[in-house]
């Protein structure tokens, strides 16, 4: 589940694995709430993601080879870290790179003259 008080779930869905991916490349090693914590910030909480959400996504990027885990003690808790492969680094490259190129085409389908105009009447 995701909580997005302005965004569909759809949207977010869409993009978890590009956020996910794009995070793991900026920063050594992350675990699953710090994760959440750094979505949180970065989209002045319009975006939160929840457990639910987020752990299915780092498994499933696990098995693919795109993310290694370490496991830490800390204390008497063990946290799980997350880090990229190099598999994951260019697949972070990409998407990155994908989701901007749709954003682009995304901003000339909504910006063409007369498309909406009949609708915001």
């Amino acid at each position: 589940m995701y909580i997005c008080p302005m965004y569909s779930s759809e949207l977010v869905k869409g993009t978890l694995r590009t956020i996910i991916l794009k995070l793991l490349s900026e920063n050594t090693k992350m675990y699953g709430y710090e994760i959440t914590q750094k979505v949180k910030e970065l989209t002045d909480d319009e975006i939160q993601l929840t457990e639910g959400a987020l752990y299915p996504m780092l498994h499933k990027l696990e098995a693919e080879g795109a993310v290694e885990t370490e496991l830490v003690n800390i204390g008497k808790r063990v946290r799980k870290y997350y880090r990229l492969t190099n598999l994951g680094n260019e697949e972070a490259k990409e998407k990155v790179s994908e989701f901007l190129r749709f954003m682009d085409t995304m901003k000339n389908v909504l910006n063409h003259k007369n498309s909406f105009e009949p609708w915001l009447s």
